[in-house]
């Protein structure tokens, strides 16, 4: 299999073989493995298989290399002629994954 499309996260992605890939934090440790059911479409060319919504029976199969926090964002909210101002900041939760297997 040259590449599937896989939705993860309430997003689509396009993964191939040896793809290492961000997502949202996964409630899986470090160098377990993790196998995603909604393959969209995979294959290349003229075998590109592409499902209604999914492909029954395909997978793809990831293992996780780390969990981590993605950079901090700030938050800086100010109402005007108040005095009012307040600083906030928010680091998400990701998961990054690299792609083992296709299986269609």
């Amino acid at each position: 299999m040259a590449y599937a499309i896989i939705k993860a996260g309430g997003r689509s992605h396009k993964v191939a073989v040896g793809d290492k890939l961000t997502l949202d934090s996964l409630d899986v440790a470090e160098g377990d493995v993790t196998t995603f059911d909604q393959v969209l479409a995979c294959g290349e060319g003229e075998s590109l298989q592409v499902g209604t919504p999914t492909i029954a029976g395909a997978t793809v199969t990831a293992k996780v290399v780390k969990n981590f926090k993605a950079p901090k964002v700030i938050i800086f909210q100010v109402k005007r002629r108040k005095g009012y101002h307040k600083r906030k900041g928010h680091r998400q939760p990701k998961t990054e994954l690299e792609i083992t297997a296709i299986n269609a």
